[in-house]
């Protein structure tokens, strides 16, 4: 009889197999001594590059830590003690002697920690790698060399070599900032006069100050953020709506020249955004063209307030949005309706149901079952929506408190916050509660839709 081929093991039982718990507990005293010198059991088991590589990842660490990396960690919790002085030079001008700069003990402090974490997360394979260097000599199976590892990257363990980049680029430009923007809201780090030097720790005051409903800073965020949700579900869903619509009409079957009305639409897409909203600026503003056409034929009296009176700003960047926004959503919607099966629309003519009861009982839910994921998506860009709020008003008008707008997003009075003003640790608040906002909402939204609860179901 044939004997039957073991089966692979799957890499969840590989990690269950050599994991630090077991080596710990069953290593046998190359694999304990792998725990303080690295690459010492793989080492004496004839893996010298790999063993020689493990033990360089140590050293320089130790090196690090002993030339910046403890120093780093020290300076954390005061961020810093010594302030910048200004001295009277015999000369006759003042000089400054640098203190400590608080914003950089706080970056070299987050790096710091993000590289003991990554050093940890190496120590714990180092030992695995021991563990199982050991297992397989004991069990006579064949220890890979550093080439034959080398050679598995580009075989087994692709998926290793080719996800190594973008891990890195995620870690480097996306986690770490994000470390650095969290740890600034705890802090005290804003401009007040010429002083940028140093700042404390300050625990929740900053989020209290935020979310105080009585505080000048706390009024200006609730009326920033009731605006945001009403211009990002106006923005969003008289986008789906126009596009969708704009979509039906084009691909009807009594619209001849379907191509060149696509055209047309799309044509607003090649044009940059920027583009488009400062010629839009221009045309609606106080002394453009649309109010002086309007005044010298004697159909207004007076120039119509488009970025001067706070309805008229709202309705006007939401009327804007439109223009920009509904062909990226025409484009986005043709296909699937496309997909929409004919037989429903016969069966629904045959029962006598008219093109607007079509639209909400055959169109609409069909695009809302398969575009749920797709209008989070641009939910999410709308609250995000900086050029659009920038371009046009730039907040404007009516100040809410000292830095926000009434027509300011939660992104643009950030961004007013942290570059205009220097408020750097009500700004990082500013993110964090966008984000907050925003995950709430969309998971909200995505798990209570049916895209989420009946994938499969819809017929």
């Amino acid at each position: 009889m044939k004997k039957k081929k073991k089966a692979l093991k799957a890499p969840s039982e590989f990690s269950k197999e050599f994991n630090v718990g077991k080596a710990l507990k069953n290593g046998g005293p190359l694999t304990w001594i792998s725990v303080i010198i690295f690459g010492a059991g793989n080492i004496a088991r004839k893996q010298i590059i790999k063993g020689l590589l493990f033990l360089a990842v140590e050293v320089a660490y130790i090196y690090f830590m002993v030339t910046n990396g403890i120093y780093n960690l020290s300076m954390l919790p005061s961020l810093g003690e010594v302030e910048q002085i200004e001295v009277w030079n015999p000369k006759g001008f003042y000089e400054y002697i640098a203190g400590d700069k608080s914003y950089l003990i706080l970056l070299y402090g987050v790096v710091t920690i993000v590289i003991s974490l990554l050093f940890i997360a190496f120590w714990r394979e180092t030992i695995k790698s021991a563990y199982k260097a050991q297992v397989y000599a004991k069990k006579g199976k064949h220890n890979n060399t550093f080439f034959e590892d080398v050679k598995d990257l580009f075989d087994g363990s692709l998926h290793k070599l080719l996800l190594a980049m973008p891990v890195t680029g995620v870690l480097v430009f996306t986690i770490m900032p994000l470390i650095y923007m969290i740890s600034m809201a705890f802090t005290n780090y804003s401009k007040v006069g010429e002083h940028l030097i140093l700042f404390d720790w300050v625990g929740i005051d900053t989020f209290k100050d935020v979310l105080s409903l009585s505080g000048s800073i706390g009024n200006e965020f609730w009326s920033v953020l009731g605006w945001t949700l009403i211009w990002a579900v106006f923005a969003t869903f008289t986008n789906y709506i126009g596009g969708m619509i704009l979509a039906i009409i084009i691909n009807r079957k009594g619209t001849h020249f379907k191509a060149m009305w696509r055209f047309c639409f799309v044509l607003s897409i090649a044009i940059p955004q920027f583009v488009s909203l400062l010629i839009m600026r221009t045309l609606l503003g106080t002394s453009g063209p649309v109010n002086t056409i309007l005044l010298n034929n004697g159909m207004i009296d007076k120039a119509l307030p488009f970025f001067t009176d706070v309805t008229w700003a709202r309705v006007t960047v939401i009327v804007v949005n439109l223009w920009v926004g509904v062909p990226y959503t025409m484009l986005q919607v043709t296909g699937i309706l496309q997909n929409i099966p004919a037989d429903l629309y016969e069966a629904a003519k045959v029962d006598g149901a008219n093109a607007i009861t079509q639209f909400f009982k055959i169109t609409l839910p069909y695009m809302l079952f398969v575009t749920t994921p797709y209008l989070i998506q641009t939910f999410t860009g709308n609250v995000n929506n900086f050029n659009i709020i920038y371009l046009l008003t730039a907040g404007a008008p009516t100040p809410v408190g000292a830095s926000a707008g009434k027509t300011d997003l939660l992104v643009t009075w950030l961004y007013k916050l942290t570059i205009d003003n220097q408020k750097f640790n009500i700004g990082a608040v500013i993110g964090i509660m966008t984000f907050v906002v925003l995950s709430i909402v969309s998971l909200v939204a995505y798990r209570s839709s049916g895209s989420y609860k009946d994938e499969e179901g819809f017929q």
